[in-house]
C-alpha cells in the first residue's frame, strides 16, 4: 500500500509529465495492492492511467496524512497479525482471560457456564480464534457465527446473552492463563506448591498454564477463580508459593541453629 500525502503529489506536480510518468510506472512495477491519496487533492489524470495500466486502484479520502495512518493502523494490525484456532473456551474471570482446554466432554463448558452464573463473562466457547497483537499480547474472539453460543451436552445449544443480559458476554480479551481440565490420573505427578511454573506456546507467546485434575467433589469453578486472582496477585508482584517456601527454609534454618 502507498500512500501519496501533500508532499509527494507536490513533487510529482513539480515534474515534466513525461517524467512523472515515467517514476510513477517504475513504482507500480512492485506489488501494490493499492494507492492512497490523502487531503482530498486532486489526481492528475497521467497518475490515474498509470495505475489503470499497472492494474492499482487510486482511492482517496479527505483526512490528513497522519490520520489516515491513525485510523488505518490499527486496522490493518488486526487483519495481518498472526492467529490460530483453539479448542476451547475463553472466559473473562475477574479481569483475567482464562482459556480452558482439555480432552472432549470433559467438562470445559459447564465450567465456564457455572462461571457465567457467578457473574462473570464468555467470551467464546469451543473455538477461539487467537491472534498476536504486539510482541506478546494474545486476544481471543469467538467465530461471528458462533458467538456467545454454547453447546451443553444434553441441553444442546444455549444463547447466553438471551439467558443471562449482555452483562455476561464480551466480544474480545486477552488470553493470560491457560487452565488444562484433565482426568484424575493417580500414576501422574501434580503440582502441591505451585513453585514449578509451566507455559504454553502460542503464535510464539509463553502463556501461563495450570493443570487441574479433575476427581469427584471437586469444585472447578471456585478453583477457577483462585486461579485468576493468583494470577492477579502475581502481577502486582506476590508470589504467594515464594513467599511461603521462603518462611519455610528461615524456620528450618533456625530450627537448625
Amino acid at each position: 500500500m502507498w500512500v501519496f500525502g501533500e508532499t509527494e503529489m507536490t513533487y510529482l506536480a513539480a515534474l515534466p509529465e513525461p517524467d512523472a510518468r515515467s517514476r510513477l510506472a517504475s513504482l507500480f512495477t512492485f506489488d501494490v495492492p493499492a494507492v492512497f491519496v490523502t487531503k482530498g487533492q486532486q489526481v492528475a489524470q497521467y497518475f490515474l492511467d498509470e495505475a489503470a495500466s499497472a492494474g492499482v486502484p487510486v482511492l482517496r479520502c479527505s483526512v490528513s496524512t497522519k490520520e489516515f495512518y491513525r485510523r488505518i493502523k490499527p486496522f490493518l494490525e488486526l487483519t495481518m497479525a498472526p492467529t490460530t484456532t483453539l479448542h476451547g473456551s475463553l472466559a473473562d474471570v475477574y479481569g483475567v482471560g482464562l482459556l480452558f482446554v482439555g480432552d472432549s466432554g470433559v467438562g470445559k463448558s459447564e465450567c465456564v457456564l457455572d462461571l457465567v452464573e457467578r457473574g462473570h463473562r464468555l467470551v467464546a466457547d469451543d473455538l477461539v480464534l487467537a491472534s498476536k497483537e504486539g510482541n506478546d499480547v494474545l486476544i481471543g474472539r469467538g467465530h461471528e457465527l458462533q458467538r456467545h453460543h454454547m453447546e451443553i451436552r444434553g441441553i444442546g445449544m444455549i444463547d447466553v446473552s438471551a439467558l443471562f443480559g449482555v452483562r455476561a458476554i464480551r466480544q474480545q480479551k486477552r488470553i493470560e492463563v491457560i487452565v488444562s481440565l484433565d482426568m484424575w490420573d493417580k500414576r501422574r505427578e501434580y503440582s502441591r506448591t505451585g513453585l514449578e511454573e509451566e507455559y504454553e506456546d502460542i503464535l510464539g507467546v509463553q502463556v501461563p498454564k495450570v493443570t487441574v485434575p479433575l476427581n469427584p467433589g471437586k469444585n472447578i469453578t471456585v478453583i477457577s477463580e483462585v486461579v485468576a486472582m493468583n494470577h492477579l496477585l502475581r502481577f502486582a508482584g506476590v508470589n504467594s508459593a515464594q513467599i511461603f517456601d521462603e518462611k519455610l527454609k528461615q524456620y528450618l534454618e533456625q530450627d537448625y541453629e
